[in-house]
């Protein structure tokens, strides 16, 4: 069973949130340079948990913890609750609204390599990227912003409490992305444990947060080895995720296209030949439109370089060649032909290397990777197509991965709505929450 729990929040003091947009950050992954910048400007601004800087950056966001704990500039909820989340949005090119719902509540981190895991992932993450999410989990103790989870529930039968919820909200606000954010909680306890009891028989998939949730994974086993008393209540046992449902017409999965760069005897021509083997190409006159090119087509991607671009798409009869040991759900997906007919057999980055290259970065947009190739700050860029909701939820039940950065849920969660601890005396729920 996956065993959720409401939770005391941390929240900025209600003499501050006045102006919450001030404070909330994006996640550490999709903040860029020039944001950071900004947010860092303000001291009170979350981006110093989720992403410390500086000399001991760690250490130091300990510390700025502790002072705001100290001064009341963040306080912790009397009542245990579950925070319901909505994110009100547009897709570029559409007048339509979305209504993502969801609720934030703590979940017993299960270990995914585990045969009965109740947590599915669908991709693999990167090591780097998890030491950086475990030291500030260590340093901390606390949980700065939710990943984000997906339960199966045809029926909605939360929707309602959540809607209800949602008349009387904390906070609402309008994020870096024009994302509407707003946050509700429900106290009353009869509810709260629908929410429990709903969950409890569900698989969870991990839609995004990866990295986070392996740092709660790696910190609840240090922790387990050095508690004698362990008993699996612990604060360490816990993570912190944002809950929405699959069956709901409001997740949208966007692409993430790579961008390749400083690779040794790099030749474009020499490039195209190779990919003759086993692509039709056919070249593109005008470069910003490859990606509605190749929309909906199977197997097909643009290529761009400094001054030319072409559609690419796999010979059908080629996907039997794929010498990579998958099960046909893995082969058969958009970006396993890619990792392995482009980025392997054609530029030499063997499958095994693919995760830690220098030479493969990631980019959701496709503005920012056609600039960067006609500026020669990079040498080609691989646009591909999104990716269903349906072979996300194939590759989790088949225990297999997608590549890295294959999928990314629109929008994000942001940071600084709320905060969970995992420090034991703030972890405990009190005798009369009835948890």
């Amino acid at each position: 069973m996956a065993e959720i729990r409401p939770l005391r929040a941390w929240r900025y003091d209600k003499s501050l949130t006045n102006d919450i947009e001030s404070l909330t950050s994006p996640l550490f992954d999709v903040v860029s340079r020039k944001q950071r910048e900004k947010l860092y400007q303000n001291e009170l601004n979350s981006i110093h948990l989720s992403v410390p800087r500086g000399n001991n950056a760690f250490e130091g966001a300990r510390e700025l913890l502790d002072k705001w704990k100290r001064e009341g500039t963040i306080k912790q909820d009397a009542l245990p609750g579950i925070y319901v989340y909505y994110q009100y949005f547009s897709l570029a090119g559409s007048t339509k609204t979305y209504c993502r719902k969801g609720f934030i509540c703590n979940i017993r981190a299960y270990d995914w390599d585990d045969e009965d895991s109740m947590i599915l992932r669908h991709e693999n993450t990167i090591p780097q990227s998890v030491n950086d999410r475990v030291e500030v989990l260590e340093k901390t103790l606390l949980n700065v912003s939710p990943t984000h989870g997906l339960y199966t529930d045809p029926n909605f039968e939360l929707e309602k409490y959540m809607d209800e919820s949602m008349r009387n909200p904390i906070y609402e606000t309008e994020d870096y992305q024009g994302v509407k954010d707003v946050l509700s909680v429900i106290h009353d306890a009869e509810t709260i444990k629908k929410f429990l009891k709903l969950i409890e028989d569900k698989k969870i998939i991990l839609a995004d947060g990866h990295h986070r949730y392996e740092g709660s994974l790696m910190h609840r086993k240090t922790q387990t080895a050095a508690n004698p008393n362990h008993t699996g209540n612990e604060g360490y046992n816990y993570h912190l995720m944002f809950l929405t449902n699959t069956e709901a017409d409001d997740l949208r999965i966007l692409p993430t296209h790579r961008v390749i760069e400083n690779l040794p005897d790099f030749d474009e021509n020499e490039v195209m030949k190779k990919l003759e083997e086993d692509f039709i190409i056919k070249p593109v006159e005008e470069a910003h439109t490859i990606n509605e090119i190749i929309l909906g087509k199977q197997w097909a991607f643009g290529v761009l370089f400094n001054d030319r671009a072409y559609k690419i798409r796999l010979k059908p009869e080629k996907i039997d060649t794929l010498e990579w040991n998958f099960p046909d759900v893995i082969k058969k997906l958009d970006l396993t032909v890619m990792h392995y007919f482009v980025i392997e057999k054609v530029l030499g980055i063997k499958g095994k290397d693919q995760r830690k290259s220098e030479n493969i970065r990631f980019d959701r947009s496709f503005g920012d990777c056609l600039a960067r190739v006609i500026k020669k700050e990079a040498q080609m860029a691989l646009i591909t197509n999104d990716i269903s909701m349906e072979d996300v939820k194939r590759v989790c039940h088949s225990g297999y991965t997608m590549p890295q950065k294959s999928t990314y849920f629109y929008p994000k969660v942001i940071c600084g709505f709320l905060f969970s601890s995992i420090k034991e005396d703030e972890f405990k729920l009190p005798p009369y929450s009835c948890f």
